[in-house]
C-alpha cells in the first residue's frame, strides 16, 4: 500500500478562544490516487467525514474499511 507523503498532511486550523465553534472543519489530510479505481473511490469516501460531526465519522470509516476489505478479497479471488 502506498504511504502518504508528510507534505500532504496539514495540521488542523486552530480555533481562537474568543470565536464561537461553528461546527466541523476539514482536517486537510490529502489522499494520493493509487491507480486502482475501486481503492481510490473508497479512499475518497473518507473525505465525507470532514463534513460530519464526530458522531458521523464511525459510519464513514466503517464503510471505507468494508469497501477496502471487499476489494482486497476480490483481488485474492482473482
Amino acid at each position: 500500500m502506498h504511504e502518504p507523503h508528510d507534505a500532504a498532511v496539514q495540521p488542523p486550523v486552530a480555533q481562537p478562544e474568543n470565536e464561537p465553534d461553528d461546527g466541523p472543519r476539514p482536517l486537510g489530510v490529502g489522499v494520493e490516487p493509487t491507480g486502482h479505481p475501486p481503492v481510490d473511490a473508497h479512499l475518497r469516501r473518507l473525505a465525507d467525514a470532514d463534513r460530519l460531526d464526530v458522531a458521523g465519522h464511525l459510519e464513514v470509516y466503517e464503510d471505507a474499511h468494508r469497501g477496502l476489505r471487499d476489494t482486497l478479497a476480490e483481488l485474492d479471488r482473482g
